[in-house]
């Protein structure tokens, strides 16, 4: 995402500039939540197809992946400057949770 500012000394435009701002980053998080909903019922759908459980089980847990991305990048605003910091580290907690679950996993297996 760019980040544009006006910094013009009328006070209009820099109304009309934080006003398209506004309505890009509105329309992005509806778009965003739409495809959250249609994850929701594709998980939903696949369950109620009868699929086995052998790829129900990993493409669920695939779309909540997605939706978890979606949720920190445009809900949580993830995508602005000046949240590089905070960023870092929720996609580290990710990563070290991610393997410690594998991990236990692969001892359980064994």
């Amino acid at each position: 995402m760019v980040n544009n500012q006006s910094n013009s000394s009328n006070p209009r435009v820099d109304y009309e500039y934080r006003r398209k701002k506004n309505a890009d980053e509105m329309r992005m998080q509806v778009v965003t939540f739409t495809l959250m909903i249609f994850f929701t019922v594709v998980a939903f759908v696949a369950v109620a197809a009868g699929f086995s459980e052998w790829f129900i089980v990993p493409f669920i847990l695939l779309l909540a992946c997605i939706q978890v991305a979606f949720q920190l990048y445009y809900f949580m605003h993830m995508s602005h400057k000046g949240h590089e910091a905070p960023s870092f580290f929720l996609w580290s907690a990710i990563v070290i949770a991610f393997v410690t679950v594998l991990a236990f996993v692969t001892v359980v297996w064994i």
